[in-house]
């Protein structure tokens, strides 16, 4: 699209947004690119605490929607930080259509998702903007590793893997307080509106048109006899499902329409794997208990020595059993988070044909594909592989 900024890091001065502009400054020091946020001294002092000093300044704010769209102009992407989307989201979506400019998130709420999906698909299509969600942990690793794992499945296995499990097989980390504000926004919201409850248990809740088999609701523990191990609900479960099936629809249906998917969390076999199951069961969601608050995260050395790996499996067309797996070397929910978020940005200004993927709402693999993989592997320290 070529114009003045390739990105714009919209929340440059929160605390993802900053990792994002410490991240971008190291990695892409040549690329012309800018930090947006709500003060001009906050961003001055944030770009020189994170080596950002190449970067321009833009004063923007979800409360002043000119400035939004002053700004989407600007740029060939935006990425946002700033959460949770259903209070501050769509002003900035809204810019981006208009300006058919490309858009990034770590949007984990569906019920907000739904809503752009409806009210944004048409328009994001005719401008050409297009709008991609969950660009973070919930869900890249997730959502490209079912991608891969059915991919492998149809080039070398006579056809897609019908019923796929999803497990996060170790993980050592944080949700980042951006995600707890968003569950508690989400659950608020479900308050004051009940239909969002039943969007929130449908997993085809972002195929509007289409509704596939009754899907595992995850929410008890269960022995996965041909993984022998144990497994307990996973609490990113319920945005990455429905994020999955979307890419499904969108891919049309390269899954097949006939697909099947949980996700859950490995805990071991014999009577050890079931107490930990049970356990993790019954202590219900961490985000009700002490939540991190917004702005706060872990310290580098917390993020440099997190972690994750998940595991995607199932039995392909010839009867060969397909796995995937997806891994990280950072914090899940601050460290490598950031890298992908901006990956999946720049997937799309420097790798993505227009003409094969036009404007729309999408989810990272429906959008990026095969060269969102390479990115990531090639630049974000995930890992892809098959056992």
């Amino acid at each position: 699209m070529a114009r003045e900024f390739e990105l714009i890091v919209y929340g440059a001065t929160g605390f993802t947004g900053r990792l994002v502009a410490e991240y971008i400054a190291a990695q892409y020091p040549d690329m012309k690119w800018a930090m947006a946020g709500r003060s001009a001294d906050k961003l001055k002092s944030v770009a020189a605490k994170v080596g950002a000093t190449a970067a321009s300044h833009i004063v923007a704010n979800s409360d002043d929607p000119q400035s939004l769209r002053d700004m989407a102009k600007r740029a060939d992407a935006v990425i946002t930080t700033v959460g949770p989307y259903q209070l501050y989201g769509e002003p900035l979506v809204q810019a981006c259509v208009d300006a058919g400019t490309d858009y990034v998130d770590l949007c984990g709420e569906p019920a907000w998702m739904r809503d752009t999906v409806r009210k944004f698909g048409e328009a994001a299509k005719k401008s050409g903007a297009r709008i991609v969600h969950s660009c973070g942990f919930d869900s890249v690793p997730f959502d490209f590793g079912v991608y891969a794992a059915q991919d492998e499945a149809r080039a070398n296995h006579g056809g897609p893997i019908t019923r796929v499990k999803g497990r996060v097989r170790k993980m050592q980390g944080t949700f980042s307080g951006g995600t707890a504000a968003s569950f508690m926004e989400t659950m608020k919201r479900a308050g004051r509106e009940p239909e969002i409850l039943n969007w929130l248990k449908d997993p085809f809740s972002l195929t509007p048109d289409f509704e596939g088999p009754k899907q595992p609701h995850g929410m008890k523990p269960v022995f996965d006899e041909d993984i022998n191990s144990w497994s307990a609900p996973f609490i990113m479960a319920s945005i990455n499902t429905k994020n999955i099936h979307r890419s499904n629809a969108l891919l049309g249906h390269m899954y097949g329409q006939d697909f099947v998917y949980d996700e859950m969390v490995l805990t071991g076999p014999g009577e050890k794997g079931q107490a930990i199951a049970e356990g993790m069961a019954s202590a219900g969601s961490p985000m009700a208990k002490n939540p991190p608050k917004p702005g706060e995260g872990p310290s580098k050395n917390e993020r440099e020595n997190g972690f994750y790996e998940a595991i995607f499996t199932g039995e392909a067309a010839d009867g060969t059993r397909v796995t995937s797996v997806v891994g990280g070397d950072l914090d899940p929910g601050y460290g490598s988070t950031s890298r992908m978020i901006t990956e999946c940005a720049l997937t799309l200004t420097r790798n993505v044909d227009r003409a094969a993927t036009p404007g729309g709402v999408y989810t990272p693999a429906a959008a990026l594909g095969r060269h969102g993989i390479e990115r990531l592997i090639e630049n974000a320290g995930l890992y892809f592989k098959f056992e």
